[in-house]
């Protein structure tokens, strides 16, 4: 591999721009990435838990099942080939795969397999609860993996659909590490972590090869990867924060791809050798009534409210490009997915259906939203439509530690604010939005029923928790999606939006693969033409 062409362009690109002048492309084989990367905390898969880290994991990685760069919608087999399912004795056998190589060159087998999970609840970091809710935990964990020959057998505590735990099993967390390269390098018994912290232990399809925080990531293509060996050679990724500067260098074709643009700067672009793609992301925006307040205690408040939201003039305006309507808790574009947008802008409607049922009116609420745009510019919105029908917003900004703060404790009166599910699997947001059996103070639950006093009826309680255990995955899908209706329909969350993701790049870019989450960018089959 030539090692040279791609260090010259990275310290090309570690120079200031002096004036218009612009640098010499990028090779053909690299491509050259301008990011804001300035949230990585760790990315040793066990302990990354940020949007960035998200993204190098997946292209550093494997796992035993995953979503991957062909369709990220679709949850295929990894470094396992096969998997066997025994749902009465809650346990799922794996066959591993025999041409799955890390990037050190050592073959990748089921001890790797064991030691990589293993490892994850016993370091017990930040994303370590995404597999702890299997029923594992650092004195049994070695017990409910195990493994014969090639095939490595999981078991699990709980009443789940096997669906719901191979979902888990394709998280982030559950990345497949090189035991013996990660041993070589364990620091007071840490496990490898510090030294994962700034190499990597993979059989992804690329292999980190330099990383300075803040500044620059290098991944190397790996060149035995078992789907075949990716078309860049490398990856750069370089720190820019400033979007401008971002845009700047695209339009000189310094780099081949901006992460951070604006909208604004989207719109701006006319380069005719420069192109926008854009990807439906997870987390969904809603407008919430916290059921503390009397005068939003009322269904036909709730259902007034899904009329009053100018959904399109919104995604036509202040929001295009970032967001795009989606009227339910599960994100588009995957299994489960509930994609009716039955409401629109009738304020004549919602005032009929408020004076039908005897609510009156004005209504003064305030309104929490973050202190940052698009969420200020939307409160204002939101806060005119709503008028029309009597239900008047008073606009409390704050920042979002502050606003989250006050939707945990319950203390605010309507809330705009958004939802990511941790995992991709419909459980972790229909636990969210459809789910809060108990709720009292004392209970406090992470989710946005409990969190706007929402006591959700006895019969959708018990259907939440029905998918969960529900073996066949379709009947199980039916049912996230029935929930969905069924919160869509009258519930005091109106769900408004998806949030959308603008990536900008040269026109002889392709195969770049963005799924809903930071956890589905892939480079893999990125080629330039």
């Amino acid at each position: 591999m030539n090692m040279l062409k791609p260090a010259l362009l990275a310290s090309a690109l570690a120079l200031p721009l002096a004036g218009t002048a612009a640098l010499a492309d990028t090779p053909d084989d690299v491509l050259v990435i301008a990011q804001n990367i300035d949230d990585i905390v760790a990315i040793d898969p066990a302990q990354a838990y940020e949007f960035t880290s998200g993204e190098l994991v997946t292209n550093l990685y494997d796992r035993l099942v995953q979503y991957d760069a062909e369709d990220p919608t679709v949850l295929a087999p990894g470094i396992a080939t096969e998997w066997e399912v025994d749902a009465e004795a809650k346990t799922i056998a794996f066959t591993l795969r025999d041409d799955a190589v890390f990037n050190s060159g050592n073959p990748v087998t089921a001890e790797d397999v064991l030691f990589s999970l293993s490892r994850v609840i016993k370091l017990n970091l930040t994303p370590a609860f995404i597999l702890a809710q299997l029923g594992w935990t650092p004195e049994n964990v070695d017990d409910m993996i195990t493994a014969d020959g090639n095939v490595v057998t999981v078991k699990y505590e709980g009443d789940f659909s096997p669906a719901f735990v191979l979902n888990v099993l394709a998280a982030r967390p559950a990345s497949i590490v090189d035991k013996a390269l990660v041993m070589e390098n364990e620091q007071d018994g840490d496990m490898g972590n510090a030294w994962l912290n700034a190499n990597s232990a993979g059989s992804g399809p690329f292999a980190l090869t330099g990383y300075t925080p803040g500044q620059m990531v290098r991944m190397a293509a790996n060149e035995d990867y078992f789907k075949g060996a990716p078309a860049m050679t490398q990856v750069i990724i370089r720190h820019v924060p400033e979007s401008a500067t971002q845009q700047l260098l695209l339009e000189q074709g310094d780099i081949d791809m901006a992460r951070n643009l604006t909208p604004d700067q989207v719109a701006s672009l006319s380069a005719d050798d420069v192109k926008v793609e854009t990807f439906p992301q997870a987390a969904v925006h809603f407008l919430s009534f916290n059921q503390k307040t009397e005068s939003l205690t009322d269904p036909a408040v709730w259902e007034a409210a899904r009329y009053l939201v100018d959904y399109t003039g919104m995604t036509d305006t202040i929001i295009k490009g970032q967001m795009e309507v989606h009227q339910a808790f599960w994100p588009k574009g995957f299994p489960g997915s509930y994609d009716e947008t039955p409401f629109t802008y009738d304020p004549e409607k919602a005032m009929q259906i408020l004076e039908d049922a005897g609510v009156e009116t004005p209504i003064e609420v305030t309104l929490d939203v973050i202190n940052a745009a698009p969420f200020t510019d939307m409160a204002q919105s939101l806060q005119a439509s709503f008028a029309e029908a009597g239900i008047d917003f008073e606009i409390l900004p704050g920042t979002g530690a502050q606003v989250i703060t006050k939707y945990r404790e319950r203390t605010h009166e309507a809330m705009l604010l958004y939802w990511g599910p941790d995992f991709m699997d419909p459980h972790s947001n229909a636990k969210a939005f459809a789910y809060n059996p108990d709720n009292s103070d004392e209970n406090y639950q992470a989710t946005t029923t409990w969190r706007n006093a929402w006591a959700v009826p006895d019969e959708m309680n018990e259907e939440t928790m029905a998918a969960l255990s529900e073996s066949d995955p379709e009947a199980r899908l039916d049912m996230y999606r029935d929930l969905q209706a069924k919160v869509q329909e009258s519930s005091p969350i109106v769900i408004m939006f998806q949030a959308s993701y603008e990536v900008a790049m040269g026109a002889d870019v392709s195969g770049y693969v963005n799924g809903a989450t930071s956890d589905f960018v892939y480079y893999r089959l990125v080629e330039k033409e």
